[in-house]
């Protein structure tokens, strides 16, 4: 009889759960669970939403895994409860304290060396350094920190065991050492004025627990990504969610002085560098809400207009924006007339999304000296059919676009069956066919988007 393992992806916005065949990855069952909606939440209700979606695949599981939305904080009390809303990745209050934080190490080139990346806002250690500043009652609280996916895992234990982590998600932390694959616990004490309790971290392809099910260690939304992909050096991978992601795998750790690339590492021993947009499909929410029709009806607006939407050009920077790096910047439209159509405005909301996107490809590509294979897309608005028509223009290459499968649980369900057969090894399962999509470059439409994008520089 099959082992089967389960992969568990604790997004943003949901829980989806994957009963998968050890041996070939082919997916059994599948659920899922919504979280609630903001930029801080009561961790709980992850909690209430693993045992919805997975609660009732567990119990066929031999082996599970949880691959978690990365760097949001969940900070601990004595009892093991939270004292504080978990303050997530895209919630820039921190940014100010990043500025603090990166000035103390010693400037940004010292910081990059220390932990690998130079920290924004969205690091764990930043949303620890606004917790001692603005709510030191909680802070004085705190005996222990996690991040979503630790918290998620612990509670799979029955909190029976020590919590642990990976050193992919830990390298998300702004306490991690990227070079030494070890923890920095004095910079978590410096971030929140006092020391704290660290997971345990659990060595690739290991047991973090085993008490009928084995555990293993799981790791962060972005590796367990690259892990449920098969990600290959050289290949780009881009991941349009609530976030939009730019990484490769690579085999010496990076340290980026510039911050425009973080540093990661992966799930596997290797190193995960990418750059992260903080704006991507809900870019094409708030237009699709503004034209009030759906993401087809977007969809067909837009391909009905010409490339450059008749010269309205949208920076996309609706919610702050980390690529680059400007946490207080406001969404701008530049070029409206009164001749300006719905069909231009759909189709300005899409170029700006793919834009946004090629400059994060652009920095990944600099950064590993131009050596790119294949470019890949996934994520929930890589199914929108004018990003699909227009990715491979705007991008100027090909774009691969594997079948619409939940890769961040794939790649965690991989990773428990790693953890419950060993070897030096992920299992090597069968990957599944990819369309590959071409069309002809718009080198214009980045061009008129990047003066947009530089000029706004002194605006912010």
């Amino acid at each position: 009889m099959a082992s089967l393992v389960l992969g568990i992806d604790s997004s943003t916005q949901s829980t989806k759960a994957l009963l998968v065949d050890a041996d070939d990855g082919t997916v059994v069952s599948e659920a899922s669970a919504a979280h609630p909606d903001g930029t801080a939440v009561d961790p709980r209700a992850w909690l209430d939403a693993c045992d919805t979606a997975a609660g009732p695949l567990l119990e066929r599981a031999d082996a599970v895994a949880v691959g978690g939305q990365q760097h949001g904080m969940v900070a601990l009390d004595a009892g093991g409860e939270p004292v504080h809303d978990a303050i997530l990745w895209n919630d820039t209050r921190s940014a100010a304290a990043a500025t603090d934080l990166i000035a103390e190490i010693g400037g940004p080139e010292a910081c990059a060396r220390a932990v690998g990346s130079v920290l924004v806002a969205s690091f764990t250690s930043t949303k620890l350094r606004w917790l001692r500043d603005h709510e030191p009652d909680a802070a004085g609280r705190v005996e222990r920190v996690l991040l979503p996916h630790d918290y998620v895992s612990w509670h799979l234990t029955g909190r029976q065991a020590d919590p642990f982590t990976d050193r992919g998600d830990a390298s998300g932390t702004g306490y991690f050492s990227t070079v030494d694959d070890a923890w920095r616990p004095e910079l978590a004490e410096s971030a929140l004025g006092r020391a704290v309790e660290l997971p345990r971290l659990v060595a690739p392809g290991s047991v973090a627990h085993a008490d009928g099910v084995v555990i293993a260690g799981g790791t962060g939304d972005n590796m367990a990504a690259a892990l449920g992909m098969g990600l290959e050096p050289g290949d780009v991978l881009v991941s349009i969610g609530t976030s939009g992601v730019a990484s490769a795998v690579v085999t010496d750790p990076v340290a980026d002085p510039t911050g425009t690339i973080t540093g990661f590492a992966d799930a596997t021993g290797g190193y995960l560098p990418m750059a992260t947009t903080m704006n991507a499909a809900r870019i094409l929410d708030l237009q699709a809400r503004l034209l009030d029709v759906d993401h087809a009806e977007l969809a067909r607006l837009a391909l009905a207009a010409p490339s450059g939407a008749h010269g309205l050009t949208v920076l996309p920077y609706y919610d702050g924006e980390r690529t680059p790096n400007r946490p207080t910047a406001t969404g701008t439209w530049s070029g409206l007339t009164t001749s300006t159509t719905r069909e231009d405005v759909a189709r300005a909301a899409v170029e700006a999304l793919l834009c946004s996107l090629a400059d994060a490809v652009d920095h990944l590509r600099a950064y590993s000296g131009g050596r790119v294979g294949r470019v890949l897309m996934i994520g929930g608005a890589a199914r929108n059919a004018a990003v699909r028509a227009l990715a491979p223009a705007i991008l100027g290459s090909p774009v691969h676009v594997p079948p619409d499968r939940q890769y961040v649980a794939l790649g965690a369900a991989r990773q428990a069956a790693w953890a419950l057969h060993g070897g030096d090894a992920p299992p090597d399962w069968p990957r599944p066919g990819i369309d590959v999509l071409t069309a002809d470059p718009t080198p214009d439409v980045r061009e008129t988007y990047a003066r947009l994008r530089d000029r706004t520089t002194a605006w912010i």
